[in-house]
């Protein structure tokens, strides 16, 4: 990566091409993608690139490979301060009734869903991401919700969430 990224309690600054960038973790966007590439052996290497929005509403792609730089420690601590920051405002806004979204995906206090499916928390049997989209087992049906894929934003908040609201909707 031909960044420099400076963490902080409340964000981080990104310096690329000359220029800063100011990240606050309550209020970004981050999008994340793994990609496999074939690296002339049988063995593969991996990428992970982080799409985050600063300050002023800006891209910045953040990419790294974790088995030749420190990608994986700011990857985690990028996901760790972002879920930390966000959940509990999110929490704080389903609890007044708000429905978030989460690209074409929405939550509730009741119900999980997109333009072509919903249901009940506790209907959700499982909720899985694979191959990029994500899926529900709705009493004991999958379905899924939605072209998501990288186009799901904070998608560790969102499985924090949902984590919370199916254990909530089990004990309904």
């Amino acid at each position: 990566m031909d960044a420099r990224l400076d963490l902080y309690d409340h964000g981080m600054t990104i310096a690329v091409k000359g220029r800063i960038h100011v990240v606050r973790y309550d209020t970004t966007s981050v999008f994340q993608e793994t990609a496999r590439h074939p690296h002339g052996s049988a063995r593969a290497a991996t990428t992970r690139a982080y799409a985050l929005t600063d300050v002023e509403g800006k891209r910045i792609v953040l990419q790294g490979r974790p088995e030749d730089s420190d990608a994986e420690e700011w990857g985690s601590e990028i996901r760790r301060a972002v879920t930390h920051a966000q959940v509990p405002l999110a929490w704080a806004a389903l609890e007044r009734g708000e429905r978030l979204a989460f690209g074409d995906v929405w939550l509730t206090l009741e119900q999980v869903g997109s333009a072509a499916v919903s249901a009940r928390w506790p209907q959700v049997q499982q909720i899985e991401s694979e191959n990029g989209t994500i899926r529900l087992n709705i009493d004991g049906s999958w379905h899924r919700l939605g072209p998501t894929g990288a186009t799901l934003p904070n998608p560790f908040v969102f499985r924090t969430l949902v984590e919370r609201l199916r254990a909530d909707g089990m004990r309904s």
